[in-house]
């Protein structure tokens, strides 16, 4: 069984376990697939996306590294939604999606999700978003460099366009 599908199945477990205890978890569940609910999560990426640009205009672009981020994350939460997935951890999330990618369930690229965040982080050579915003939300720097502002930027634009495609087939 491949690392993403090990994930998948320890954060399902992770989360029926914290479902016994509680009413809430910090893993994936199963569900009902909806596009609808899918459909919801693209309208707030499109808003995040919407925001980082709105930021970066009036020179708070340091902000706009989350909200890039966040644009991006709600369209892997769209792809869960419609595969009947309701995920509440990032890690679990992203296994999620490599797994979908592996059984040929959705097509995007790897390379793409992995500029977001590697499923194994010493795969990465380049910054990654959540490196990005991490850098940005914890650091002291006011403004995200124009290179990186929008190669992130552009990244999201594609994830979404991709995930628009996925969530209506």
């Amino acid at each position: 069984m491949s690392h993403a599908k090990n994930k998948v199945e320890w954060c399902l477990r992770k989360a029926e376990k914290e479902l016994k205890d509680s009413d809430t978890h910090r893993g994936l569940v199963k569900v009902n697939p909806s596009k609808e609910k899918a459909r919801e999560y693209i309208n707030k990426a499109d808003h995040y996306l919407k925001a980082t640009i709105y930021l970066k205009e009036g020179s708070f672009s340091d902000i706009s590294a989350s909200t890039v981020f966040y644009a991006m994350y709600h369209c892997l939460l769209a792809i869960a939604a419609k595969f009947g997935y309701e995920a509440r951890n990032q890690e679990c999330t992203f296994a999620l999606i490599n797994s979908l990618i592996e059984d040929g369930k959705i097509d995007i690229e790897k390379e793409m999700i992995d500029k977001i965040s590697p499923l194994d982080a010493e795969e990465s050579k380049e910054q990654t978003t959540i490196e990005v915003r991490e850098q940005y939300q914890y650091g002291t720097s006011l403004s995200l460099k124009d290179n990186l502002y929008e190669e992130q930027l552009e990244l999201a634009k594609k994830i979404i366009s991709k995930t628009k495609e996925i969530i209506e087939e």
